[in-house]
């Protein structure tokens, strides 16, 4: 709790020079999800007042953009693509096997708190599929057997 109580002063402080008005919105809800990993109810509601706006205009933005969660995720966000090329290079064995390793399915975090399992549509790197980012390093040319030695790395 005291973390976020500091994260959230560190973030108004950023935008206190910018005169933190409605339009600020965005880019703090995207600094504390930076910092956090989510979007906590607390610091959803402490924006609604800071900005002086509703909590729904806030809750609707954190909702509306898949950037956001207001789920916790684990320290390292593991994103596979499952674009075309992927997809039919083998992403979802990828997929499968990280759901083993991590004893997880996609769209959930590890009890530990030390990894989350996404999908998404496409990560641009399609000459590299099947493709993983784990917290903004790519990993491609995957295949199931290369998955834990990874996995392993983040451990």
């Amino acid at each position: 709790m005291i973390e976020t109580k500091k994260i959230l002063e560190d973030v108004f402080q950023k935008y206190e020079s910018y005169d933190i008005r409605a339009e600020s919105l965005m880019p703090i809800l995207q600094d504390i999800q930076d910092a956090l990993h989510y979007l906590p109810e607390d610091c959803i509601k402490e924006v609604a007042q800071k900005l002086g706006i509703s909590l729904n205009r806030v809750y609707s933005m954190a909702t509306f953009y898949n950037a956001f969660s207001l789920e916790p995720k684990g320290e390292y966000i593991i994103q596979v693509c499952m674009g075309t090329a992927c997809h039919v290079r083998g992403a979802p064995g990828i997929v499968e096997e990280l759901e083993r390793i991590l004893k997880i399915k996609r769209g959930k975090t590890t009890s530990d708190m030390k990894f989350s399992l996404e999908t998404v549509n496409c990560l641009g790197a399609c000459a590299l599929g099947p493709v993983m980012v784990i917290n903004g390093e790519y990993h491609g040319h995957l295949t199931p057997d290369k998955v834990k030695g990874i996995v392993d790395q983040y451990e």
